[in-house]
């Protein structure tokens, strides 16, 4: 993958792009069968306006440098997630964003047809099912709804799943553009093993289910392909290996992988396919937590980054941390951590309703053991 940082100067440099390819290619090729060459990854989600009109230009200098060194079966794409979409329900509603649509879009299509590419597409059933639990069922989420369905009122197709849904709604936004012969490619996909102690959803039980049934689906021989498109190949990668536990942002950021960082299994999963259901070990029960919860600062957080966060926390809301002020009960003992542990606690309670997070730029955790003590009381949230 060409790094996000390079599309913009390698977009107008044919030689940068060259030799970007020189040394990240053709020293390994073709001892590794290095079959894709991803420009970014999902470029539209994390960087500007600025960077978007240099996405193609980009994607066409390294499909030329390619060609130069002779490495043909190389095919170039870009990852893109699903908020490339501006409509996706119902699936024959799917729509890429007006302010993308023209500009990016349609000369992307037509690069990756004229060069027989894939549209990679990052497709995660459980970011869309946490944003709207209550109306998007979990079994037809994880693959596992034997009696939910959803019609496609324009078109009358059935859904038994929410990855269909999502993964047809950009082959009718393709579509719409003039394309409607391009393949998409699962370039991600996966269910978090764990997660904060207020992500629902995010445990083994529930990524087992849902990697073993995804790969079931992909592998299926000869292949069922999406309703829109049935019989159709959807070559796929899951996301992701290990969990990445160095990562910042939310718990889920880091729960993500088949294995844990030294190398043992999470749970069993055999991504042939071939294993039968009732070969696996039973997965544990789901356990999403309930109960009281605390945020606090986390093991090796960065000391002076914590202290513009206390200071940010404390100009927050109504007295926050007004007990860890001189003579207070939470003032002793007096440490940067005590504090701001205290203000992240307070600030959490306060706004948690309203969107405000135990995060502050990876800084903090969320605990559920009480870390009050003498007359020192923790303002706490119920999960």
């Amino acid at each position: 993958m060409l790094p996000n940082e390079l599309v913009t100067n390698v977009s107008s440099n044919q030689t940068l792009a060259n030799q970007w390819v020189q040394t990240n290619l053709v020293p390994f090729y073709s001892k590794t069968l290095i079959r894709y060459l991803l420009v970014g990854n999902e470029l539209i989600s994390s960087t500007t306006n600025q960077t978007w009109p240099h996405i193609v230009p980009a994607m066409y200098r390294m499909k030329h440098s390619l060609t130069i060194f002779g490495l043909h079966k190389v095919k170039v794409g870009t990852p893109l997630a699903m908020d490339v979409l501006q409509t996706s329900f119902p699936p024959s509603n799917g729509t890429f964003r007006n302010d993308i649509a023209l500009s990016v879009m349609k000369p992307m299509l037509e690069f990756l047809h004229v060069t027989n590419s894939f549209f990679f597409l990052d497709v995660y059933p459980f970011f869309a099912w946490t944003s709207d639990p209550i109306n998007i069922n979990l079994d037809y989420a994880l693959f596992e709804s034997d009696n939910i369905t959803v019609t496609d009122s324009g078109t009358g197709l059935v859904y038994t799943n929410l990855f269909d849904q999502m993964v047809d709604a950009v082959y009718f936004a393709m579509e719409r553009l003039g394309y409607p012969d391009i393949q998409i490619f699962i370039a991600e996909t996966g269910w978090p093993n764990d997660g904060d102690l207020d992500q629902i959803g995010a445990n083994i039980h529930n990524a087992g289910t849902y990697n073993r049934n995804f790969v079931k689906k992909v592998t299926k021989k000869p292949p069922v392909g999406t309703p829109a498109r049935p019989g159709s190949i959807l070559p796929s990668f899951i996301f992701a290996l290990y969990n990445e536990n160095l990562k910042t942002g939310l718990g889920t950021e880091r729960h993500f992988g088949l294995l844990y960082p030294n190398g043992s299994r999470i749970y069993e999963i055999d991504l042939s396919g071939k294993t039968p259901e009732y070969e696996y070990k039973p997965l544990p029960p789901p356990d999403d937590y309930k109960g009281k919860a605390w945020c606090v600062v986390a093991e090796g957080a960065n000391k002076t980054a914590v202290v513009e966060a206390l200071s940010y926390a404390c100009s927050q809301g109504n007295r926050t941390c007004e007990l860890v002020q001189p003579g207070k009960p939470c003032f002793e003992p007096d440490s940067v951590v005590g504090h701001a542990s205290y203000a992240f606690s307070s600030y959490w309670a306060q706004f948690r309703r309203v969107g405000g997070t135990c995060n502050f730029n990876g800084l903090a955790t969320q605990i559920a053991e009480d870390p009050s003590y003498g007359s020192c009381k923790y303002p706490s949230v119920i999960l």
